[in-house]
C-alpha cells in the first residue's frame, strides 16, 4: 500500500510521516507538490502545503491542488493536521472531500497527551480551548470539532471507537454503513493508542471511499499494520551523521521549546544566543543584522554546537511567526555548510530553515521520540548532507531537544555522561 500524506506544515508532515519510516516504509518528505525523481520509489511522500497562515479558502484550493498532482491508483490519503487543531483544517478537508470521499477524523495522538472524547480535543487532559496554546492563537473561538467542520461546509456524525475498540470488525462494520449513508465526514472519539489501533484495523482495507484525517497517532497505527522492514532499511536508520557543529533553530515560544531548550543547555553545555525580534523584523536593513550574522559564523566556525532562538518582546504577535522564521533562516544562511547537523523546532523554522538551504526533500530516517524526526537531504549531488531533525513547537517531551542533539552527534546518554 502507498501512502499519501498532506500536511499543512514542515513538521507535521515529517512527524505524521515517520511512523511509516519506522515501519520500513521509503519515505520521503517535500516542500513542493510536484512529482520529481526523488519520489521514484517512495511507499510513502508526504507533501507540506504550507498553508497553516493562508486564508481558509486559499488553503482549501491549495491542498486540494496538491492531492491532484500528487495522488495515483492504489494510493490511500491521510491529511495530517495538527492535533490541536490549528491551522485551516477543517476547510481543507471540506475541499478534499469532495475528491476522496468520507473524512475519519480522528486528530487524537495518546503518545502526546492528545485525546478526543466527546468530539472535543483534550491535551493531557485539559479542555483543548482552556490550553495556553489555544488561547495565545484562537482565544474566543470554539475548539470543538464538528462545530469548525460544520463551518466549513461539512456536516458530520460521531462515532465512540473507545467503545468498539476491542470489535475491529464491528467498528469496521459500523464505518462502512455510515459511509454508505452518505456521511460526509465522521468524528472518531479515540482516548488510547489501542482505540487508535483498532481504528486502523477497521479501515486499512475497507473498500469505502474514504480517507483519513488525523496526527501522528492515527498514522503510527496505520503503519504498525504494514511492516515492511529490511536489513538495508534497519541499516539506514542507524545512520551516523557527518559530524561538525550542531546547529539548533528555535522559532517557537512555546513553554515545551523553553523547557526543552533548558536541558540543552544545562546537559549538553551548548552555547545559546537569542535574536531579537527587531532584528529579524528589519532583517538586512537592521544595523545589528551583520553583527548578528558574524556572531553565529564565529560560533560555527569555532566548531561549537549554537542554539539560536527568536527572542520575544511588546510588539510580539502570533501572526509575524513565518516572517521571523524566514529571517532567522537567512541570518544563518551563509554558514549553513559549516554544519553537521540541523534541528528545528516549529514548522515555520522547519521549512525557512530547508528553503535557505535549498533542500527541497528529505528522506526520513528515524524517530528521536514520539514526533521527533530525523532525516536527510535526499540529492545525491549535495556536497553537503547533515542530519536534519525537525519537531513541532509546542510537542515532545523536556527531553526531545537534548535527545535529538545527541542523536546528530552519535552519542548517548551514557557517552555524554562520561565525557
Amino acid at each position: 500500500m502507498k501512502i499519501l500524506i498532506i500536511a499543512d506544515d514542515l513538521s507535521g508532515a515529517a512527524d505524521c510521516a515517520i511512523g511509516f519510516a519506522s515501519a520500513g516504509h521509503r519515505t520521503v518528505v517535500t516542500l513542493d507538490a510536484a512529482r520529481t525523481q526523488a519520489h521514484e520509489g517512495a511507499d510513502t511522500i508526504a507533501v507540506d502545503t504550507d498553508t497553516r497562515r493562508l486564508t481558509p479558502q486559499e488553503a482549501a484550493a491549495r491542498t486540494a491542488a496538491a492531492y491532484a498532482e500528487m495522488s495515483v491508483r492504489g494510493q490511500r490519503l491521510y491529511k495530517k493536521i495538527d492535533s490541536t487543531l490549528r491551522g485551516n483544517w477543517a476547510a481543507e478537508v471540506a475541499g478534499l472531500q469532495a475528491l476522496a470521499g468520507m473524512a475519519i477524523v480522528a486528530p487524537a495522538f495518546p503518545a502526546t497527551g492528545r485525546a478526543v472524547r466527546g468530539g472535543r480535543v483534550f491535551v493531557h487532559g485539559e479542555p483543548l480551548e482552556q490550553t495556553p496554546t489555544w488561547k495565545l492563537e484562537h482565544a474566543g473561538l470554539s475548539a470543538d470539532i464538528a462545530t469548525q467542520l460544520e463551518a466549513a461546509g461539512l456536516p458530520s456524525e460521531r462515532l465512540d471507537a473507545e467503545a468498539l475498540r476491542d470489535d475491529p470488525q464491528a467498528l469496521a462494520a459500523r464505518i462502512e454503513a455510515l459511509a454508505a449513508k452518505g456521511v460526509r465526514a465522521l468524528i472518531v472519539d479515540t482516548q488510547t493508542e489501542h482505540a487508535l489501533r483498532a481504528l486502523a484495523r477497521a479501515t486499512l482495507h475497507s473498500d469505502a471511499a474514504f480517507f483519513w484525517v488525523g496526527s501522528g497517532g492515527l498514522a503510527r497505527e496505520i503503519a504498525a499494520l504494514d511492516v515492511r522492514r529490511s536489513d538495508a532499511q534497519d541499516s539506514e536508520a542507524r545512520a551516523v551523521y557527518p559530524g561538525g557543529p550542531i546547529l539548533i533553530l528555535v522559532g517557537s515560544l512555546s513553554a515545551v521549546s523553553e523547557r526543552q531548550c533548558a536541558m540543552l543547555r544545562e546537559r549538553g553545555g551548548v552555547e545559546e544566543l537569542i535574536v531579537p525580534p527587531a532584528v529579524l523584523r528589519e532583517g538586512t536593513r537592521h544595523r545589528d543584522w551583520r553583527a548578528w550574522q558574524e556572531q553565529v559564523g564565529v560560533s560555527l566556525k569555532g566548531g561549537a554546537d549554537l542554539l539560536l532562538r527568536i527572542g520575544r518582546d511588546d510588539a510580539f504577535d502570533p501572526a509575524e511567526g513565518a516572517h521571523l522564521s524566514a529571517a532567522l533562516a537567512a541570518l544563518v544562511e551563509p554558514h549553513f555548510t559549516k554544519t553537521g547537523g540541523v534541528i528545528a523546532t516549529g514548522g515555520e523554522t522547519a521549512r525557512a530553515m530547508l528553503v535557505a538551504a535549498r533542500i527541497g526533500n528529505l528522506q526520513l530516517l528515524a524517530e528521536v521520540e514520539a514526533g521527533v524526526a530525523v532525516g536527510r537531504p535526499l540529492d545525491a549531488a549535495r556536497a553537503h548532507c547533515p542530519g536534519v531533525v525537525t519537531k513541532a513547537g509546542a510537542f515532545g517531551t523536556d527531553h526531545a531537544l537534548y535527545a535529538a542533539w545527541l542523536t546528530l552527534r552519535n552519542e548517548t546518554e551514557r557517552d555524554a555522561a562520561s565525557r
